[in-house]
Formats: structure tokens, C-alpha cells, sequence
């Protein structure tokens, strides 16, 4: 008889309250509706496979350990770092272990590797991972920044600067040398002077 997935579904319920979980940390800029964390972890697992493709790692498992690396948040909540100063923080392991209990152990076990590998900081995959969740916040502060949200800068430069691989360094530099709708102008072949910019 096939393992029983009633923990499985239990999970996929919980995880989807990542959906409306806020990434509180956006609110000390002045973000009144800031991204949720699943928005926030989609982005980072496709940086994450396009920093490992370039890096010479596995990108499929570097998206993986992206895709999981704040999956414990449904129970803890989205913990900035000043409400680290003052909390201890629960250990995602342990967190980790919560949420798949029950579930069938080929799956639990999956999980709570890919949790402990991106918590060690040791493979290139995690290095990967690990880089591509700062450069996403970097390229949101970008993005709230060019809506009006100045204080944005702060978490931009923060995340610049705790970047370790060479194309993450690299790519933060040429995301901050454009800007959010660039890819736009280009995709309608406009002229970037401002004479020729159109309204999207």
C-alpha cells in the first residue's frame, strides 16, 4: 500500500500561507504592502539556478535548496534582523523536522538535507543559494526604490555587500547599473533616452 500523504497535503495547506506572509523588514523602508515570502523564495530559486549554471554547480539543486531555504517561516514568521537582536531565532532544522513529521521518510529525509545543507553554508550549491537570496532582496530594493521607497537603499547596499561568488558580484553590479523597465524598452526596441520612453 502506497504511503499515506495526509502529512504531505497537511504541508502543502501550511506552505501556502507563505503566500501571505509579509517580508516584514520592508515595512522599517515605508512598504505598506511589502512581497510576500513565497514571492520573495520564487525568485530566489531562479537566481539561485542561474548563479549556479554560471558558478559550474549543479543549478537544479541549488534552485532546490532555494526553494525550501524559508519554507520554515509558515510556523515562524518572517523574523527581520532587528527582531533577531532580540529573539533567539528557531533553528530551521528543528523547525524542518516539525513540518515533516509523518510525511513518507524518502520525502522527510529529502527535506531535511536540503534544509541542513543550506544551513551548513559549505557546498556550491548553498554558496549558490545562499547568494541568490541576497541578490533577490537587492533587486526588490532596487524595485521599491524606483517607486518612491528611498530608504529601500539601505537593504540594497546591505546585500551587495554580503555577496561571495564572482557572477552574483557581477550580476548585482549590472542590476544596479539598470533600471526595472529597462527590459522592457529593450523587448519593444525603444530608444532608452527619455524623449522615446512610452508608458508600459
Amino acid at each position: 500500500m502506497a504511503d499515506d500523504l495526509s502529512a504531505v497535503a497537511h504541508f502543502l495547506y501550511e506552505a501556502g500561507t507563505l503566500k501571505q506572509t509579509r517580508r516584514t523588514g520592508w515595512w522599517m523602508a515605508g512598504v505598506r504592502d511589502p512581497e510576500s515570502i513565497a514571492d520573495h523564495s520564487w525568485r530566489t530559486s531562479l537566481i539561485a539556478s542561474i548563479i549556479a549554471k554560471l558558478e559550474g554547480a549543479d543549478p537544479a539543486r541549488a534552485a532546490f535548496l532555494a526553494v525550501w531555504h524559508d519554507s520554515q517561516e509558515s510556523r515562524t514568521g518572517d523574523v527581520n534582523h532587528l527582531g533577531k537582536k532580540y529573539s533567539s531565532g528557531a533553528d530551521p532544522e528543528e523547525v524542518t523536522a516539525d513540518q515533516t513529521a509523518g510525511m513518507p521518510e524518502v520525502l522527510a529525509a529529502t527535506v531535511r538535507e536540503l534544509v541542513r545543507e543550506y544551513e551548513d553554508k559549505e557546498t556550491a550549491e548553498a554558496i549558490c543559494a545562499r547568494d541568490a537570496d541576497k541578490l533577490e532582496c537587492l533587486l526588490q530594493g532596487i524595485e521599491y526604490r524606483s517607486q518612491g521607497y528611498e530608504s529601500a537603499q539601505r537593504w540594497i547596499d546591505n546585500s551587495r555587500g554580503r555577496l561571495v561568488t564572482e557572477t552574483a558580484c557581477r550580476l548585482a553590479d549590472e542590476l544596479l547599473g539598470q533600471g526595472p523597465l529597462d527590459w522592457l524598452r529593450k523587448a519593444l526596441e525603444e530608444n532608452s533616452g527619455p524623449d522615446h520612453q512610452r508608458p508600459a
